[in-house]
């Protein structure tokens, strides 16, 4: 008998041999209908595969981060069972599960393929998935394994067999279809009742450009057609929303292939949205004790090697910018962090003066990959709301609750209420990513869980996504469609203050070493809008929006009006326009509703006459008439109401 502990903690007695599958079905049977995988002591399983020693074990479902990729990647099997039977002689490179399905990379050889050709695919492969024909694993040796593939004539798994270890090669087979795969896999190919192919792509073999060009297959698959049908209506919703679409409709911002890739431009628009994002911000923090700094946009290349980033973050930097000296070389900065430590640094402290905060709108430059750049979400160039703390060792709790306090803050303001505190931990398989004592690291950790507790956060945690000098709190915010996205982050950092020489006077009047905490609620100032458009589909929050109100006069005759009021609503800081185009008053009401205008301000005669104005709310329709005074009144409420 071996011992099974479940995450209740329970501890079941089940006979060597038994399988996630077994062990679901002693529980209930509608469970073991819906698990796909378990996880074993850490390690994802198929649900069919002998458990053999006392261990821990999670069942996974279609609920489950690790559910959905093994369905995903089962998928990805069930595609290339597919394209052999529909396209002879076709070879495959790799078939991994990704966020939001599953692709497949295979060569052809002469045979054409295209858009066209996937609702074929897709049609086969919803036949095949009706076979329950069942994925099987199979360890095999390495000998085997290229005597297989060289048979079948396939160099890109026999590329990829030569770079494993012989013993741990294991190859699956779910009906006629056999592929070098480590797994796990659903149990058998009826789980995938609804299959999309979504779109074709060409992708170098191993990413490099040198090598041959393959056709990627991308798809995406669901338990259930409804759920199919569901995602692509979010698919529909996101098209409408992307920041891309919007930033240019709305006038936000634009790129510049003369200024170069990945580097914004922003519009008046655009700019008057980070401005009012940046004061808002700005507001929080002098509330919040926090002091502004301004440092430049380069830095020396001796700054970021004493900090550690030019080692862990060189390949991704620009070019070192050269100059006459001998010897004399800078960087477009990567980070800001180190410029704060030597703020911190040009005068002696006392513990009396600690914590110190130090915040800064600071732009900071990566040279990320073209094929990576993405809109506002992936850039070369972003604005970061950086800000970091010089604190006692035992005043760091206390700093980083107040921290969360203003992350949440923060998210409140702008409607973004579904997230998840994620604590990113270093790999403790792998420490050489990582600078730094052992017992700072595990002291970091544990006040960083404390602190979320304290705050009754709902917290996930993921070994490996530590920054480099330390663990995270990362907030991972669900959008209005359901999609999640890493917004705001704090770190607790024991190694830049030690790497910097970072003092202070202590009470005992010997000389301390200060803890740092990094933070930055919206974190890239650009991505952060990028999903802001997204999450409210360009229909920003009152206080936020770029323009707040268009005056619309009905004719000529009534402009003057409309400036007057304009003037009259600017000076108590309401933003906005007057339409005073040859159009009739329809053509302008519509294009104020595309432009996304929360209110829209309608003067004639009436109104001219009485000094009133006939609203008109993006969205809603008429709200009527009335004294441009008590609009006035009705604006801030609502404003405030929104802020609030």
């Amino acid at each position: 008998m071996i011992k099974i502990t479940l995450p209740d903690g329970s501890v079941r007695e089940y006979e060597k041999g038994a399988t996630g599958y077994d062990i679901a079905m002693s529980i209930s049977e509608g469970l073991a209908r819906n698990v796909l995988a378990a996880k074993v002591n850490g390690e994802v399983w198929d649900a069919t595969r002998p458990i053999t020693d006392d261990a821990t074990v999670q069942l996974l479902t279609w609920n489950d981060t690790e559910g959905k990729s093994t369905f995903w990647h089962s998928s990805a099997h069930l595609l290339a069972e597919a394209l052999e039977e529909l396209y002879p002689g076709v070879k495959f490179g790799i078939g991994p599960p990704i966020d939001n399905g599953f692709y497949y990379d295979v060569d052809l050889g002469d045979q054409e393929f295209g858009e066209d050709d996937l609702e074929k695919v897709e049609q086969k492969m919803q036949e095949l998935a009706k076979n329950k024909s069942e994925y099987t694993r199979t360890e095999v040796s390495k000998a085997d394994a290229l005597k297989y593939f060289e048979e079948k004539g396939d160099e890109y798994k026999i590329e990829l067999i030569r770079d494993l270890e012989d013993g741990k090669i294991t190859f699956y087979q779910q009906g006629n279809f056999v592929d070098l795969c480590k797994g796990p896999h659903v149990p058998n190919t009826s789980f995938i009742k609804a299959v999309k192919l979504m779109n074709v792509a060409g992708a170098y073999w191993r990413g490099d450009e040198k090598r041959k060009q393959l056709t990627r297959i991308y798809g995406v698959s669901f338990p259930k057609q409804k759920e199919l049908k569901e995602y692509l209506e979010r698919l529909e919703e996101a098209k409408k929303r992307d920041h891309r679409k919007l930033g240019k409709e709305l006038e936000l911002f634009t790129f510049s292939e003369k200024v170069g890739l990945g580097l914004p431009l922003w519009l008046p628009k655009g700019t008057v949205l980070r401005e009012r994002l940046e004061n808002f911000m700005r507001k929080a923090q002098i509330k919040a004790g926090y002091d502004p700094v301004v440092t430049p946009h380069i830095g020396s290349k001796e700054l970021y090697v004493t900090s550690g980033h030019y080692e862990k973050y060189g390949e991704d930097s620009f070019q070192p910018i050269k100059t006459p000296n001998e010897n004399e070389e800078f960087l477009l900065k990567p980070m800001n962090c180190p410029h704060h430590c030597e703020i911190y640094k040009a005068k002696p402290r006392s513990y009396k003066e600690l914590p110190v905060r130090l915040a800064e709108f600071g732009t900071v430059y990566r040279y990320e990959q073209s094929g990576e750049l993405h809109g506002l979400t992936r850039v070369r160039g972003f604005t970061q709301d950086d800000a970091h703390i010089f604190c006692r060792p035992d005043q760091v709790k206390e700093e980083f609750i107040k921290v969360i306090d203003l992350v949440l803050y923060v998210f409140k303001a702008l409607g973004f209420d579904d997230y998840t505190a994620q604590v990113s931990l270093r790999d403790p398989e792998n420490k050489t990513k990582y600078i730094g004592e052992d017992a700072h690291w595990d002291k970091a950790e544990r006040e960083i869980q404390e602190a979320a507790d304290e705050r009754g956060l709902t917290t996930v945690t993921e070994l490996g996504e530590a920054a480099f000098y330390g663990p995270k709190l990362d907030f991972m915010v669900k959008d209005a469609l359901g999609r999640s996205w890493q917004l705001g982050t704090i770190q607790v950092d024991y190694n830049l203050p030690k790497r910097f020489e970072l003092e202070y006077t202590g009470a005992d009047n010997q000389k301390h070493r200060p803890v740092m905490i990094h933070r930055a609620p919206f974190g890239s100032m650009e991505r952060f809008v990028a999903v802001l458009i997204e999450h409210c589909g360009g229909n920003f929050p009152l206080w936020l929006a770029p323009e707040q109100i268009a005056i619309l006069p009905i004719s000529e005759k009534y402009q003057e009006y409309a400036e007057k009021l304009h003037t009259i609503l600017s000076e108590r800081d309401i933003r906005g326009s007057v339409d005073n185009r040859d159009e009739k008053i329809g053509r302008k009401i519509r294009d104020a509703e595309v432009k996304k205008v929360p209110f829209m301000l309608i003067v004639g005669e009436k109104e001219q006459n009485e000094e009133r104005v006939s609203v008109r709310k993006h969205g809603q329709g008429d709200l009527g008439s009335m004294p441009w005074a008590e609009f006035v009144d009705h604006f801030q409420q609502e404003s405030a109401l929104n802020l609030n």
